[in-house]
């Protein structure tokens, strides 16, 4: 009996997801640094963005029906600053520069956090 229970809570143990970790400068760049993140918004909207090595930062939202309304692609550029990641567009948001806390919460799965108060989900590819 004891071991069967032993066995039920190894494996529910393993199902729980690890907790978020919560990423440095370093960190930040090890997992975003040429890569395609798809930006979950507080608006329903995925906003695929893309993180070259040399700090310029992509996005394409010419998908979308609000696109005509936007430069429909811009590229910015990015640096990571202590604890945060930042990122500048030359028209996307007026030109203002955000900075982002990032928690890795799976393999390829942050949470994003700009310094506004803005929050929300993000998938890597």
């Amino acid at each position: 009996m004891y071991r069967s229970g032993l066995a039920i809570s190894i494996v529910l143990t393993s199902l729980v997801p690890a907790s978020a970790q919560t990423l440095d400068g370093a960190g930040i760049e090890e997992i975003i640094t040429d890569k395609r993140v798809l930006l979950s918004t507080p608006y329903g909207l995925r906003l695929p963005l893309r993180y070259e090595s040399d700090g310029s930062v992509t996005g394409d939202i010419s998908g979308f029906s609000m696109a005509s309304m936007f430069t429909p692609s811009e590229t910015g550029r990015w640096w990571t600053e202590e604890d945060s990641m930042c990122q500048q567009f030359p028209t996307w948001y007026d030109g203002a520069t955000f900075c982002f806390t990032i928690e890795k919460t799976g393999e390829d799965a942050i949470i994003w956090k700009r310094n506004d108060g803005l929050e929300g989900t993000a998938t890597i590819e």
